[in-house]
């Protein structure tokens, strides 16, 4: 029995997914880092009657899910803590905004097709080109 790799078309197709939003992961911690800075991340979680340490947890988990996603490390199962952190900001801030995310603070559509893409890359796997894969094993 030999193991080996095969790419399909749906393996190219969950490496984009993957890889695109592991990139907008970390552009979104990014900005809660350098832009709004940790304490004032913290503060706006505290605004919304959050505590402000799990402003710190969501930055770390949106931090390694990206270069999880990137990467393909285990990026299939974190997809899932990544959805959920992004339906907690539809319904603690976005939802009462309207659907377009063009709406004055942001509506819900472009969190909503992101936890799709999440899903997408959960149920795909990692896909092509990771760092960790199920494999298919073939008689050789």
């Amino acid at each position: 029995m030999t193991t080996t790799t095969l790419n399909t078309k749906a393996d190219y197709a969950a490496f984009l997914l993957r890889v695109t939003a592991g990139l907008f992961f970390l552009a979104h911690a990014a900005m809660k880092i350098f832009v709004f800075t940790l304490p004032g991340t913290a503060a706006f979680f505290e605004s919304l009657g959050l505590p402000g340490f799990l402003a710190y947890l969501i930055i770390l988990l949106e931090v390694v899910g990206g270069i999880a996603l990137v990467i393909g490390f285990y990026g299939d199962l974190l997809a899932i803590p990544l959805a959920i952190d992004l339906a907690g900001a539809i319904f603690t801030v976005h939802a009462k905004n309207g659907f377009f995310f063009s709406n004055p603070k942001g509506g819900w559509e472009y969190l909503a097709m992101w936890i799709v893409v999440l899903v997408a890359v959960y149920l795909l796997g990692n896909g092509a080109f990771a760092v960790k894969r199920k494999s298919l094993n073939v008689a050789a």
